[in-house]
Order: C-alpha cells, then sequence, then structure tokens
C-alpha cells in the first residue's frame, strides 16, 4: 500500500504530445519548475490590484477547472490560484512517484514558497482538503484562512458509495477496472462521474459536461493517467489509517487559521455527518451545510460558497467574531 514504489511511467520529457488544456475565459495557465515536480498553475487576473492571494487545490480525479466558477465568483476578492496536483490537469508526474497526502502537500507548499505569495486563503476540497489540512497544520506560516470543501478526512464508517473509489488504491484494480470499462464511452464516463459527484447532475450545463467529456478524453491518453489515480486513491487510505501526530484529525486539531467547513446533503464520497466531528476538531471553524449538494459544492454552488467565504473573511477581521458557527442553506 506504499506510494513511494519506483514510478511506473514515463519521464514528463518523453511524454506523448495530447490536445492542450482548456483554458477559459479570462484564465491564464502557467508552469511553476520545482525540485522534483512542474506544477501547472491557473490563475484569473484579480478585479484590482492589492487584493490578498487565494491558493485552491482540487480533489481525486480532479484538477485546477474545478474552481474555475468559484475563482470568476471570488475576482473582486481575492488574487486567486488554482494548482494542478502532480499526475493531473497539466502537471506531470512527481519525479518520485510519491502522490501520498504528504507529497501532495509538499508540492503545495514548495509552490508556494517558490512563487512567495503566503501566507494565502487555502481552498481544498475532497484529497485537497487532506492536502490543504495538512499544509496548514505544518505551515501555519502560509495560510492565513482554510476553506475545505468535502474534505477526505479519515471516516470509520465510510459510505457504501465511497468504496469503489478506495478499492482504486488497492494494486491491479485500476488495472481490471481499465480492461472491464474498455468499453465505455468518454460520455458514458463523465456521466458516472458527475452523478457521483454532483447533488444534482442535472445542474450541469452541456456546454460544461462537453468540456469534461473533452478533458477525460485528454486524459486518457496520458500513460500515467490511472497511475496517478490509483497511487493518489492508495494515499487517501493510507492517510485514514495514519494514527499519531501524523493523523489527518489530529493535525486538524492544530490548524491555527480560520477555517470555513462546507458538507454537502447529497455527498456520496464523504460523509455529511463528519461535518460535526470536523467543527470540533478545527479550533477556529464556521459549518456551512448546503443539503441539496453533492460532492463539488464548489461547482454547483459557487455563488454560495462564495458568500460563505466573505463572511468568513468580514468574522476573521473581527476579534470578537464567533467560532464554530453552523449555518444551512
Amino acid at each position: 500500500m506504499s506510494s513511494t514504489e519506483s514510478p511506473s511511467v514515463p519521464a514528463a520529457s518523453v511524454l506523448p504530445r495530447v490536445a492542450p488544456v482548456r483554458v477559459g475565459e479570462g484564465e491564464r495557465l502557467r508552469s511553476v519548475g520545482l525540485p522534483g515536480v512542474t506544477l501547472s498553475v491557473r490563475s484569473r487576473p484579480p478585479a484590482r490590484e492589492g487584493l490578498p492571494p487565494a491558493f485552491f487545490v482540487h480533489g481525486l480525479g480532479g484538477s485546477s477547472q474545478n474552481w474555475s466558477a468559484l475563482m470568476a465568483e471570488l475576482d473582486g476578492d481575492v488574487d486567486g490560484e488554482a494548482v494542478d496536483l502532480p499526475g493531473f490537469g497539466d502537471s506531470p508526474p512527481p519525479d518520485d512517484g510519491d502522490y501520498s497526502i504528504t507529497g501532495h502537500a509538499r508540492a503545495v507548499i514548495r509552490c508556494l514558497d517558490a512563487v512567495g505569495r503566503g501566507p494565502v486563503h487555502l481552498f481544498g476540497n475532497s484529497l485537497g482538503g487532506a492536502v490543504a489540512t495538512r499544509v496548514a497544520a505544518v505551515r501555519p506560516d502560509l495560510v492565513r484562512t482554510l476553506t475545505l470543501v468535502s474534505p477526505a478526512l479519515p471516516e470509520l464508517r465510510i459510505q457504501r458509495t465511497a468504496v469503489p473509489t478506495g478499492l482504486l488504491g488497492v494494486p491491479g484494480i485500476a488495472a481490471l477496472f481499465t480492461r472491464l470499462t474498455r468499453e465505455w464511452t468518454p460520455e458514458q464516463r463523465v456521466r458516472g462521474v458527475m452523478a457521483l459527484c454532483y447533488g444534482d447532475p442535472a445542474r450541469v450545463s452541456a456546454e460544461a459536461f462537453g468540456h469534461a467529456v473533452e478533458e477525460l478524453e485528454r486524459r486518457l491518453q496520458l500513460p500515467y493517467f490511472w497511475d496517478a489515480m490509483a497511487r493518489s486513491a492508495r494515499g487517501i487510505v493510507n492517510a485514514y489509517t495514519l494514527g499519531g501526530q501524523h493523523g489527518l484529525w489530529r493535525q486538524a486539531e492544530r490548524v491555527l487559521a480560520p477555517t470555513l467547513l462546507i458538507y454537502g446533503g447529497r455527498d456520496q464520497l464523504v460523509g455529511f455527518r463528519m461535518a460535526r466531528k470536523a467543527a470540533r476538531s478545527f479550533r477556529d471553524s464556521r459549518l456551512l451545510s448546503l443539503p441539496e449538494a453533492g460532492h463539488v459544492a464548489m461547482m454547483e454552488y459557487p455563488e454560495v460558497v462564495a458568500g460563505a467565504f466573505r463572511e468568513l473573511l468580514a468574522q476573521a477581521a473581527t476579534p470578537d467574531g464567533d467560532s464554530a458557527e453552523d449555518t444551512e442553506s
């Protein structure tokens, strides 16, 4: 179950050419070269100069594009950048093949240190939520506030609908799944992912669905696609079993930054029941419950998430602001 075995994919310098990643209107994409890894970073020019920096970290199987809608909502509040984690989006695999939570967190920390943007308003979804929690715990100097959307923090009783994703981390399962689904079209695959991740897949526009299909078609041409998925899933499973100071719940207790927690009532991957535990664990937390949302509330309800973040900013700026506040939309 280790994610430190030798990489089984070609070096980034010999990877095949594939279609370029989509860059939305008003967005920019650049590469940041770091020791052992190259990261692709998506950004939007802020509405005005002097806005505080924000940094967005996506979940398993996602990319920086998962944050495009929210970044557009917040371009008058923050100077936003979203990263493609190693092996996802437009970022090639890490040289050491380390897709653990710690490995992804190390990449985020190196990126923030290299570009000198910290402290940032740090956002994370799912896997990215676990990564952001670790970053905030070990490098509090880099984080102003923390916003977590359905963070992948350990659960004792995992939902049945989340089991297949966890099994993806078992050696050989990804290859088996690839063989069993060889005849599936990209459209079928995207519909399956959206049915799993969205509270109401009908909210996805035809244009957004088309963009998701194009992105999946691009990724399926990458020889490391399933390897990155499997090893990152394995990293989540391994993090669930860690105890002591390295356990994610213990690290959540160490986070000093004001924290906004967002959970969806229809989330099939992270249990809605974990919201209360998270609110108790993060010492300075606000909880937003969205009964109709699934696993990616920032994509389903970007305007609601943006509003909650603005409230976090206002409360964090007030010394007597209430913590562990629970709201429902």
